[in-house]
């Protein structure tokens, strides 16, 4: 038989052999690293044992779906093997991997806490210490079910009963402890050294209300301590940076029960907001879109003809008005294609970009809930994009590089990503390959490395996800172009072409925010609150030494507001070094101190958030130093800590 590796080169074998032992034939450092592997595209044990011609990739912790998936997953088994040896009355759910831990879901009697954490820890110490084998095996579904209804574990009995028939059920031992799974996992529970239960939560069982509350218990897990630990740091500096917590401190929202999910912007909020909204038309007006905006509430007619009420619906809030159904918009596509329909098109007039901030409103389960990250309306900065095939692989392009500006400008590394067809789609095969292959084209042509996401693309079409990368390592999903000829197929759009015929145009959908909440959040993070000068929601701060000092203080404000600065004078009866320290939570870019001196001189002493004491400069030479700073949007680094 012949293995082809992922290298293309191709190793052959008189007889059958396992992943493993094909793993040490190549190298026995990559048998000693390896976690899984990846047979023709599916992930599998380093037991599974291979008798054909294949494709094959040896997968390590590196590989974070596959590889880092089958160790954490392991970890978990480890963890519930701990919590039946400490709490045998416990029964078990589910325990799967997840991007950087795992979790497990149990239901105890007695609820389970922090200081329990502790205990499962060592015991889970204790059980990779004794290096227990891991073993595959499986049951028949009748002996399967028998076997948990022994043991007493309803939810794995409930598992069972819910897989297809012809279904392979298959259970995983180490030591006396054996449990429902389909895999992969390691050899044995030695290599997992390095591990951290991380938090405690409730999880309905199986993700609906109406079934019982579980505890669920995350950790995460690395092939080395010193990658645990620094992970560690980066989740305690993550609970520093925590946009809610900042976001209140800053007093930029506030969430209330009255609208669970409905952000409330606040003043300075809504300064940050508008600021990135002017930064958006500014970028997309050189770029040659146009701006429209399109109705909150539209028939249920018209997400019929989108397709967004088959595929949809259940995240779409809907009413009735006159007897005629309708649904508050989830997405801005089907308002934009009804623009495009307003007029004859001719092909002169494309590609027509259009764009639009629109406000779309998603129903998002109560639990998934969180902060700015996930909410139940926001605002899309939503462009959609009319061409010709001729004009498909350029504007991509154009895109991509438009989105490139934009993170570069915040600083944002960012990995991409190409979605292809998903399962629940609609349109030919044939439209689907060249969207596809579109797609592909204009990221090679830009020299982009990418990563092929199979089948989490759109219903309508594949797309190319930005995934960028904040301060503290964590990756977030916000830019996307969507390429979809199918909404205009569905409804009929049409251009006259250069020949005189009526022709069918190509949609783009993108967005580079994604969210303008959801980005809000990732940069209030980002910058831990400190945001770049020309984005601060107060710029200025202007702190007069005493009370007498207070016209002169008010003159210089006057001055900066006169220039379009956002500044604020901080009038109250306290000491300076109050001031200074209170404007520094405040994470305000410049303080402006004024006294005595300063008044006789027609002066300011320079203090900033980024190298403190910058000394004693006429207002017109700071004017001219922040005026360059923000109209350049420049980001300031920190020189120094200041000591005071």
């Amino acid at each position: 038989m012949k293995i082809t590796l992922k290298d293309g080169s191709v190793k052959e074998y008189a007889e059958a052999r396992s992943v493993l032992e094909i793993a040490a034939d190549i190298s026995e450092g990559l048998a000693r690293a390896a976690t899984a592997g990846e047979v023709d595209g599916k992930t599998v044990d380093l037991r599974t044992v291979i008798d054909r011609d294949c494709q094959l990739n040896i997968l390590t912790f590196e590989n974070s779906e596959g590889g880092a998936g089958a160790f954490r997953h392991t970890t978990s088994h480890i963890m519930a093997q701990a919590i039946k040896r400490l709490y045998p009355e416990t029964k078990l759910a589910i325990g799967p991997s997840i991007a950087d831990g795992f979790y497990y879901d149990v239901d105890s009697e007695t609820p389970l806490t922090a200081e329990d954490l502790t205990k499962i820890e060592e015991e889970m110490k204790k059980i990779v210490r004794e290096n227990l084998e891991i073993t595959r095996f499986t049951k028949s579904r009748a002996d399967a079910i028998a076997y948990f209804q022994e043991k007493n574990e309803p939810y794995k009995v409930e598992l069972i009963q819910d897989l297809p028939e012809d279904a392979e059920i298959s259970f995983y031992q180490q030591g006396e402890f054996v449990d429902l799974c389909a895999g992969p996992h390691l050899m044995s529970t030695k290599p997992v050294k390095a591990f951290k239960l991380t938090s405690l939560a409730g999880a309905y069982w199986r993700g609906s209300e109406k079934n019982k509350m579980l505890t669920r218990i995350y950790g995460t897990s690395f092939t080395k301590k010193a990658d645990l630990d620094a992970y560690l740091t980066r989740l305690e500096e993550a609970k520093k940076r925590d946009h809610r917590k900042l976001g209140k401190q800053l007093g930029l929202f506030m969430l209330r029960d009255e609208g669970p999910g409905f952000p409330f912007f606040l003043p300075k909020g809504m300064v940050l907001k508008n600021k990135l909204l002017d930064y958006w038309r500014e970028i997309h007006s050189k770029a040659g879109y146009v701006e429209i905006s399109t109705p909150i509430m539209l028939t249920r007619q018209l997400w019929e003809t989108s397709g967004h009420w088959d595929h949809y619906k259940d995240n779409m809030y809907t009413t009735v008005i006159d007897d005629t159904d309708f649904a508050i918009k989830p997405m801005n596509c089907p308002g934009g294609i009804l623009v495009y329909q307003s007029e004859p098109r001719s092909y002169k007039d494309l590609p027509l970009r259009m764009g639009e901030l629109g406000l779309v409103h998603r129903h998002e389960k109560s639990g998934q809930l969180h902060g700015l990250m996930r909410v139940r309306c926001f605002t899309q900065d939503d462009a959609h994009i009319f061409m010709t095939p001729e004009q498909i692989r350029g504007e991509i392009k154009n895109v991509a590089k438009l989105i490139d500006s934009v993170y570069q400008l915040f600083g944002f590394k960012y990995h991409v990503e190409l979605s292809t067809r998903p399962e629940d789609s609609m349109g030919s095969d044939e439209d689907w390959e060249m969207a596809t292959d579109a797609l592909r084209g204009a990221l090679e042509d830009l020299g982009l490395d990418y990563v092929v996401n199979e089948g989490d693309g759109a219903f309508y079409g594949p797309k190319i996800d930005f995934h960028l990368e904040d301060s503290i390592g964590r990756t977030w999903q916000c830019g996307t172009i969507q390429l979809d000829f199918q909404l205009p197929q569905r409804f009929e759009l049409e251009y006259t072409g250069a020949d005189g015929e009526k022709h069918r145009p190509i949609m783009i959908h993108r967005v580079a925010f994604g969210s303008i909440e959801r980005f809000i959040g990732i940069l209030i993070e980002h910058f831990a609150g400190a945001f770049p000068t020309w984005l601060a929601p107060e710029q200025v701060r202007v702190l007069p030494i005493s009370d007498k000092f207070l016209d002169y203080a008010d003159q210089v404000n006057e001055r900066l507001k006169e220039q379009g600065i956002l500044s604020t004078v901080d009038s109250r009866a306290e000491k300076i070094g109050y001031k200074i320290r209170e404007s520094r939570l405040a994470k305000v870019p410049y303080m402006l101190v004024v006294g005595a001196k300063e008044e006789e001189t027609k002066t300011v002493s320079v203090r900033s958030r980024f190298a403190g004491d910058e000394g004693q400069k006429t207002l017109e030479q700071f004017l001219d130093q922040i005026r360059d700073e923000i109209q350049n949007k420049i980001i300031r680094e920190v020189e120094q800590q200041e000591n005071n």
